[in-house]
């Protein structure tokens, strides 16, 4: 059984094929891929909801020589953190590319503020777990957005 998605992006980032739409498996999934994909996009959804609450609670009550400042910053992470749980609740769990590729942000960032001895914070063990979150959010289910070849069905009758 063949489902048909249309899709909006092209090339590599969508994926889309003859007629604009892409196919993707309706059958079942294997239990192990169904439980890595999901591991994959609860771990994301972690991070989008711990970044939410920093800029929620830097704009609320911000604990700084500098409140104005650390508000701004509050205000940008919480909407670093919306986006990312927007994109991984409807964009990523429809294994759309694009949003695999955008959500390479969360390991970067999080990469650089370990490297540079960023903020939030003096001890550095949440970017560690965010880094670790991070990735396996990408790399555990990475085989739904890139399947091996031969094993997407053709869109042609």
């Amino acid at each position: 059984m063949l489902e048909v998605r249309g899709a909006s992006m092209c090339g590599i980032l969508g994926g889309v094929r003859k007629g604009g739409l892409i196919p993707t498996s309706s059958g079942p999934m294997t239990r192990r891929a169904s439980i890595l994909f999901k591991s994959g996009w609860i771990s994301l959804v972690i991070i989008g909801l711990a970044i939410l609450a920093f800029g929620l609670i830097a704009t609320v009550v911000p604990a700084s020589s500098d409140p104005p400042y650390l508000r701004a910053i509050g205000v940008a992470s919480i909407g670093m953190g919306l986006f990312g749980i927007l994109i991984t609740l409807i964009a990523y769990r429809r294994r759309e590319r694009w949003a695999w590729f955008a959500l390479w942000y969360y390991p970067v960032f999080w990469i650089a503020h370990l490297v540079g001895g960023l903020p939030p914070g003096k001890e550095h063990v949440h970017q560690v777990v965010f880094i670790v979150l991070s990735l396996a959010g990408l790399l555990l289910p990475v085989r739904e957005f890139f399947p091996r070849r031969g094993t997407r069905a053709s869109t042609t009758p």
